[in-house]
């Protein structure tokens, strides 16, 4: 094989590695779209107020992270809360509230399983701050964890507490003003609100002020459903969509953390298959995002919203939150006023989904094919063969071309080893006769490399749509081997941990690696020589090894499809090479058939 021919296949090799890191890192795959769930109604149970007792000032948070011109620390001072978790339900949440710092410590997704229960989409560990607390100023480690007074009213959890300052004796209070926190949720949806009013005892502004912010509000420590390692199958990114912006942005955080002061739409934390989306009212919040690990947590992910200090007596803001899936259907209501609970339109949540551009068409379409294949036989494993079965056939004209120019190459690979030895010490000469010979031969040298560019989009796609498909979720193929196609087909778990690989066995890549080669080896030139040779041989073991480490851990419903894509291609390779043999051995001048064949065999 000329070289020429061996850098055709090097540059596809690098295209198809470049496509698959772009496609991976850049344009992740747009999830299945889902029909509108029916109408929720809220759990309209009204529990009674918690027992009041006598007030106890209680110490919230320290003054050390505060401003030294406010150097008294904030106290509650009104009738202490109940200081027991209690559980609220909607048709699409089931919450566990905390009064401590009126904050969420559990929020499951009811209609979304992992593991045959209810998702839980706050991921923490026994050390870790709950969701939604409220901070004093920017400071974002002491939180505001009084016991707060509850009740719940149709579908409002409403939180109410007194507070006030010591002065800088450390022991005259400020006039008490009242923190009332509301979380409202909707019927049919998975945006809720939160309202933080603040009220003061006087006509006069509110004194939560530190360092120019009244307070923080946070969402922390991660969303889950809960992970062990992150990767381009498994993340989480920060998203921020700037007000009059049309396109949302990645944002890339320094050293864990990122802060803006510019208007923002709403900023996402999204998952691979959920996201916490919170959308500020028209404040100018400073929003921080941070990124940190912890012990018993493999990274948090936080979002905090800094108000800036409130000049009225008294003043309410307006959060509102989405938490569910990376649905569209789920999504796309909020651009409408009719289509949710809360009248809101234009958000552009779905901007939020994780989309691939200029193949997302594409995408779309393969998926389409697959949930009808679906409704057919309910089985998304025996789905993706079929669906590779036909794409197979669809591309069956151009791989058809591609293997019969390298069929033809390996050919005429005796008479390209007579022109090398005739002209050993004459490069220049070389190239002129192997262009001869290959116009003579009416024989393209990319020919068996410009078919795999054109195919190139088709298998993007299909590798978006399998690494992303929402329905993959928990969707089993074979049991005690395939349980979840969304994830790696884990048959053995190590007590130790090996080198890129971890703890976990899997199956699929060792499957699809072998298939790989083989399909590789029974491509190449038996009789190519030299340097070419070793060339061959890394092509044929290495970028199999190569995409055994890329792939090692992507969902096992991909490397299904690869592995019966590779498959279904040495069929196709075995039956283009043995009837290519059969017309070379009619068809070729008596010259040609001189020249040894593999293992030194006439032809």
């Amino acid at each position: 094989m000329d070289k020429n021919t061996i850098l055709a296949i090097v540059l596809s090799v690098v295209v198809i590695t470049l496509g698959m890191t772009i496609q991976t890192t850049f344009f992740a795959p747009v999830p299945t779209t889902q029909t509108p769930a029916e109408t929720v109604a809220a759990d309209t149970a009204t529990l009674p107020a918690s027992n009041l007792e006598p007030a106890k000032s209680s110490l919230v948070s320290s003054n050390l992270a505060w401003s030294s011109s406010l150097p008294g620390s904030m106290v509650a001072v009104g009738q202490t809360g109940s200081s027991t978790p209690f559980s609220f339900s909607t048709d699409y949440f089931q919450i566990e509230f905390d009064p401590k710092g009126a904050a969420i410590s559990s929020f499951k997704l009811k209609k979304h399983l992992d593991n045959g229960e209810p998702v839980e989409l706050l991921f923490k560990n026994a050390d870790s701050h709950d969701a939604f607390l409220m901070y004093a100023g920017n400071d974002k480690t002491n939180p505001i964890d009084a016991n707060f007074r509850y009740q719940i009213n149709g579908n409002k959890v409403i939180f109410t507490q007194e507070f006030a300052l010591l002065g800088e004796d450390g022991k005259t209070p400020s006039d008490p003003f009242t923190i009332t926190k509301t979380y409202t949720f909707g019927n049919e949806d998975y945006l809720f609100q939160i309202d933080v009013q603040t009220k003061n005892s006087v006509n006069k502004a509110v004194p939560l002020s530190f360092e120019n912010f009244a307070y923080t509000l946070a969402f922390e420590p991660q969303i889950g459903p809960s992970f062990t390692t992150l990767d381009n199958y498994n993340y989480r990114r920060f998203y921020i969509k700037e007000d009059g912006s049309s396109k949302k942005n990645q944002v890339k955080l320094s050293n864990g953390a990122y802060t803006t002061g510019k208007p923002l739409s709403w900023v996402a934390l999204v998952g691979k298959y959920f996201s916490l989306i919170a959308i500020p009212d028209a404040t100018n919040y400073t929003v921080s995002l941070h990124e940190n690990t912890q012990e018993g947590l493999p990274l948090q992910s936080s979002i905090f919203l800094s108000r800036p200090s409130i000049k009225s007596a008294s003043q309410t803001d307006t959060f509102r939150f989405y938490a569910g899936p990376q649905l569209k259907a789920d999504m796309a209501i909020y651009d409408d006023a009719a289509s949710n609970s809360f009248g809101v339109a234009n958000l552009q949540l779905e901007q939020a989904l994780d989309s691939s551009s200029w193949l997302g068409w594409l995408e779309n379409f393969l998926k389409l094919i697959l949930n009808l294949l679906y409704k057919v036989i309910p089985n998304y494993g025996i789905g993706i063969i079929i669906l590779t079965f036909l794409l197979k056939l669809v591309l069956y004209p151009i791989s058809k071309k591609g293997m019969e120019s390298t069929a033809k190459m390996s050919a005429l690979s005796p008479k390209m080893q007579e022109i090398k030895e005739k002209y050993p010490d004459n490069p220049t000469k070389q190239n002129e006769e192997m262009a001869n010979l290959y116009k003579t031969e009416h024989i393209n040298p990319m020919g068996g490399c410009l078919p795999m560019l054109l195919q190139f989009p088709i298998l993007i796609a299909f590798y978006g749509l399998l690494n992303k498909h929402f329905e993959l979720r928990g969707a089993m193929f074979i049991p005690g081997w395939i349980p979840d196609l969304s994830r790696p087909d884990t048959v053995f778990m190590f007590p130790f941990n090996l080198p890129f690989l971890g703890n976990e066995l899997h199956l699929l890549p060792i499957i699809y690696t072998v298939s790989m080669i083989y399909s590789m080896k029974i491509t190449q030139n038996a009789s190519t020589a030299g340097s070419q040779q070793s060339m061959m041989k890394f092509m044929t073991y290495g970028m199999p090894l190569m995409f055994f480490f890329v792939l090692y851990s992507a969902p096992s419903g991909l490397i299904l499809y690869w592995s019966v894509m590779n498959a279904l291609s040495i069929f196709q390779q075995l039956y283009t090479n043995r009837k290519n043999r059969l017309q070379a051995g009619e068809a070729l001048p008596a010259q040609v058939k001189q020249f040894p064949g593999p293992k030194g065999k006439k032809r």
